[in-house]
């Protein structure tokens, strides 16, 4: 029901005949793509936003769309946009995330519909009183619906492997997903068709398995697929560098040697007494779901005028032509 309402508005906004010029643009996106979720970060556990994200696995994103202008302040934007997401726990300095030792890969697509809403433009750029350059910031939210399929190695090493058919914590997610885009973005229009642009936005999911990791470790049956059991738990492969009384030192892709619990697990938490600490099965943290961005260059065309489809279909609506001194065409 979610995917055939998305894409029915989708198909509304693009079939809504205009009578302005220059109210029609198509274009591409392309830029990167970063996430929040279970892996990345620095030294604490989570963070929220980018302070948590790792900008050495920012990825590519790339797309299409097509957008039409309303009116002056609003107009509405829709696209396909075709993005990596990727991280790992060995480049993380958080001792528990780096004992983990998990890493996924992300291919994604994405259908998105956003409505724009203009904050400041300027359509003489200079004030020559030439028109030929035009500024647009626009902030937008929307809706979004995403294809999603995680992918993992074996210790980051050799093939990349489908994850989601495994069930590594016992769990079947649907691929697909929705989202809510929000986000800033700009333009300057040269000589009314050529448009380039800026495009950050940040996708809110409802979803904790782009990363295939959210909840704890279970236990993979003994008849059950020997690649599930290797990949869900990966602690194993860790080469110790020295065994202390109460943890084990891991060296970190920095080079930085950190102490973490024997029996390294992602959820350790100290003892109530702070005198020791204990071990849980926490594999991942099911109070957040996954989030991800993009962060594109634009580039697009302006189209002018009508169609003859719209001057046949709709002549009616037009009436006689009215003469009389011509206007300034606004874009």
């Amino acid at each position: 029901m979610m995917k055939r309402s998305l894409l029915a508005l989708l198909v509304v906004v693009l079939s809504t005949p205009s009578k302005a010029q220059y109210a029609w643009d198509i274009g591409v996106h392309l830029g990167g793509a970063n996430y929040l979720g279970e892996m990345g970060g620095k030294e604490q556990t989570r963070r929220d936003f980018i302070w948590d994200m790792k900008l050495g696995q920012t990825r590519w994103s790339i797309g299409v769309f097509g957008r039409r202008k309303l009116n002056r302040s609003f107009s509405v934007s829709a696209g396909l946009m075709y993005l990596r997401l990727q991280g790992a726990d060995a480049l993380s300095t958080n001792p528990q995330r780096v004992g983990r030792n998990l890493n996924f890969r992300n291919d994604m697509f994405e259908l998105y519909v956003r409505p724009e809403f203009t904050i400041f433009q300027d359509n003489d750029i200079g004030g020559k009183g030439r028109y030929r350059t035009d500024f647009r910031l626009f902030l937008y939210a929307g809706a979004a619906l995403f294809y999603s399929s995680p992918r993992g190695q074996i210790n980051r090493e050799g093939a990349f492997y489908a994850l989601r058919p495994l069930q590594t914590e016992g769990v079947s997610y649907s691929p697909f997903g929705f989202a809510i885009p929000a986000g800033l973005g700009m333009h300057i229009t040269k000589k009314r068709r050529h448009r380039y642009g800026f495009d950050f936005g940040w996708r809110t999911t409802f979803t904790d398995y782009l990363d295939d990791v959210s909840t704890e470790y279970v236990n993979i049956p003994a008849n059950g697929d020997p690649l599930a059991t290797e990949l869900y738990d990966q602690r194993p492969y860790l080469d110790d560098v020295d065994l202390v009384t109460g943890g084990t030192q891991v060296q970190t892709a920095s080079g930085e040697v950190v102490t973490v619990p024997d029996a390294i697990q992602y959820g350790w938490v100290p003892e109530t007494d702070g005198a020791s600490k204990k071990e849980n099965n926490k594999r991942g943290d099911p109070t957040h779901n996954d989030s991800y961005l993009t962060m594109t260059l634009t580039y697009s065309y302006v189209l002018k005028g009508q169609s003859n489809f719209y001057r046949q279909r709709y002549s009616w609506i037009r009436g006689k032509k009215r003469i009389g001194r011509k206007s300034r065409a606004k874009f």
